[in-house]
């Protein structure tokens, strides 16, 4: 029906159970006696070892969906609803506090973005990571050191040993990020959840990063959500991807025919913008910003920064349809 919220997007296969599904995930919170609506009623899933892929612009909600999922954001006037079922584990929106915080590392596990904000810098990196694996495995003091220079090793920091015994900020940021990984995957968690894990690196440490993170995932057979604002970082890694514009999906498929195929005004528009910036220029691609959450527009979220808007577009957002077999988009463009 025009006007309902859009329908589930595509999900994984029959043949893959979803590792985590989410339904309705709304995010609200007060600002300044208003009401934001920072995501509004998103589905998806990730079948167990999947790729999946959220990106969009800063703003769009992808950060606060993920600490939403995780049971991190907390404040007066916070609201968060729908469901985040994790297999074998519930809902993950109705846990108590102590209920996630014993998922957290050992099911579900978190690679920020800036690694120093989530990185103690009055404790040496190899207790850091000894520390997740004492709390969460139950090993001791003498196990856990060693295992953590072990880690160390594996994310390919060069004379892990001594390096366990630095702090975080005597380490590059290339190396922090690989800490993080290391601390994140010390208890093989199913789900991996990556937050512009590679923003703030520069592209050839970005490769390096993402390189190493592919090597491990694959290994240990964890599925990962990757959060990103750049499409080559989602469209090198993840096997199904998801856009996301002021709150709301707005396509979803198959990786490839999402970046190849565009069906969305606004995923050809963030395609458009990023070949321009590989091409040097600098312009706007995009005409206007993304409104805040306190005063979204009607209808189709994007319709005032659209170049194929019409009148429909203004007063009713638009369902979900079939590009082709597990890719949709919603836009009144592609209504029959």
């Amino acid at each position: 029906m025009p006007g309902a919220r859009p329908e589930s997007l595509p999900r994984t296969s029959a043949a893959d159970a979803p590792l985590l599904s989410v339904r309705d995930l709304s995010v609200q919170f007060a600002v300044d006696g208003r009401v934001a609506d920072a995501v509004s009623g998103i589905d998806f899933s990730i079948a167990p070892g999947e790729r999946f892929g959220l990106v969009g612009e800063s703003g769009s909600g992808k950060s606060v969906s993920a600490r939403a999922v995780m049971g991190l954001l907390r404040g007066r006037g916070l609201r968060v609803g729908g469901q985040a079922h994790l297999a074998d584990a519930g809902d993950l929106l109705s846990m108590s506090g102590a209920a996630l915080r014993r998922l957290r590392g050992r099911d579900v596990a978190m690679v920020f973005q800036d690694p120093m904000t989530y990185l103690n810098p009055t404790m040496r990196v190899g207790e850091q990571i000894a520390e997740v694996l004492r709390y969460k495995q139950g090993a001791s003091r003498d196990a856990a050191r060693k295992a953590a220079v072990e880690l160390l090793e594996r994310v390919r920091i060069p004379d892990a040993a001594a390096r366990a015994r630095s702090y975080p900020w005597q380490l590059s940021g290339g190396m922090r990020q690989r800490v993080l990984i290391a601390q994140a995957l010390a208890c093989r968690p199913r789900l991996l959840i990556a937050d512009e894990p590679t923003t703030a690196l520069d592209a050839d440490v970005r490769d390096r990063i993402l390189e190493l993170l592919d090597e491990l995932v694959r290994e240990l057979g964890t599925a990962v959500w990757l959060i990103s604002h750049d499409l080559h970082v989602v469209g090198s890694f993840c096997s199904r991807t998801a856009v996301m514009y002021a709150g709301r999906i707005v396509e979803a498929g198959p990786t490839e025919r999402v970046m190849e195929s565009p069906a969305h005004p606004y995923t050809r528009a963030l395609l458009a913008a990023s070949k321009a910036l590989d091409d040097g220029r600098i312009e706007p691609v995009i005409s206007g910003q993304i409104h805040p959450p306190t005063r979204h527009p009607t209808g189709c979220r994007f319709h005032p920064r659209c170049p194929e808007v019409d009148a429909k577009c203004a007063a009713t957002n638009p369902d979900f349809v079939d590009v082709v077999e597990g890719h949709r988009a919603a836009c009144w463009r592609l209504q029959g």
